[in-house]
């Protein structure tokens, strides 16, 4: 079971009830939300659908969920002055109907990941909007860790 803290801006990784793994990210710059074009990061109980970026270099930067060949470096400034997806995705489901599944609130179509970003300067303070970003090296670590269906908590 993976935790996202809001309020405290971190992630643990909890096996068997045990805490395992802990990293500081960023969720949304905005009030969480579980709305469609809020840019909140949702709230409630998620699962991992997907797993995507395996074998890429920390940094890749990714569009539409495809390494595009090259490191965030490489890209303008002005690109760069918004949260690129880079290094590995973590893409999220909600399983709570009404709540972060289906309709206006469905987590999976809102694009909702964790992943890595060009802004590591940011991690600890509220700045996404929507996803759960963490430095490149922690979500690879990661995203080596857990597997499609491993539930997602978020909160306060």
């Amino acid at each position: 079971m993976l935790v996202v803290r809001l309020g405290a801006q971190s992630l643990q990784l909890y096996r068997s009830g045990v805490l395992a793994l802990a990293y500081a990210v960023s969720t949304s710059s905005r009030p969480p939300s579980n709305v469609r074009n809020s840019l909140g990061t949702p709230r409630g109980l998620h699962e991992i659908a997907e797993r995507i970026g395996m074998g890429q270099p920390p940094g890749m930067v990714f569009k539409a969920r495809v390494p595009t060949g090259r490191h965030f470096s490489e890209f303008s400034e002005e690109e760069n002055r918004t949260n690129l997806v880079t290094t590995r995705i973590l893409w999220l489901r909600g399983l709570e109907p009404g709540v972060n599944e289906g309709g206006e609130v469905d987590t999976h179509s809102r694009y909702i990941y964790l992943h890595g970003t060009n802004h590591e300067d940011k991690i600890g303070q509220p700045c996404s909007a929507g996803c759960v970003l963490l430095r490149n090296l922690d979500i690879i670590a990661l995203h080596d860790t857990v597997r499609v269906g491993d539930m997602v908590w978020i909160g306060e």
